[in-house]
């Protein structure tokens, strides 16, 4: 066995994938304020076309995250939980970045 076999098997495994979990938890938190927030802007600035699409589309964007977060929390539960898929990182980059998007058109 070598030194960081060991060590990988002395390690606490809980740690790592509590703090996972609550960093995918609060991601999620901050997700939710800036689709609220495009909601709070789109009804100050008198809701037009384009500002209702923005919205439903942060709301989309919003509901993919919120769905990918909670996949990977509800995996995070097993004792040894595995490596985030591609196809997962992808799709919660894809709409972190929509919602970037369409926060910034509400504002412009």
């Amino acid at each position: 066995m070598t030194d960081g076999a060991r060590t990988a098997d002395a390690r606490d495994p809980g740690l790592q994938p509590e703090r996972t979990r609550l960093a995918w938890r609060r991601t999620t938190l901050s997700c939710t304020v800036v689709a609220l927030l495009a909601v709070r802007q789109s009804l100050h600035a008198g809701a037009g076309p384009a500002a209702l699409v923005a919205v439903a589309l942060s709301a989309l964007a919003w509901l993919g995250f919120l769905l990918v977060a909670h996949q990977r929390v509800v995996r995070m539960a097993a004792r040894r939980p595995r490596p985030l898929p591609a196809r997962g990182a992808l799709a919660a980059a894809a709409c972190v970045i929509a919602l970037a998007v369409f926060a910034a058109g509400l504002v412009f």
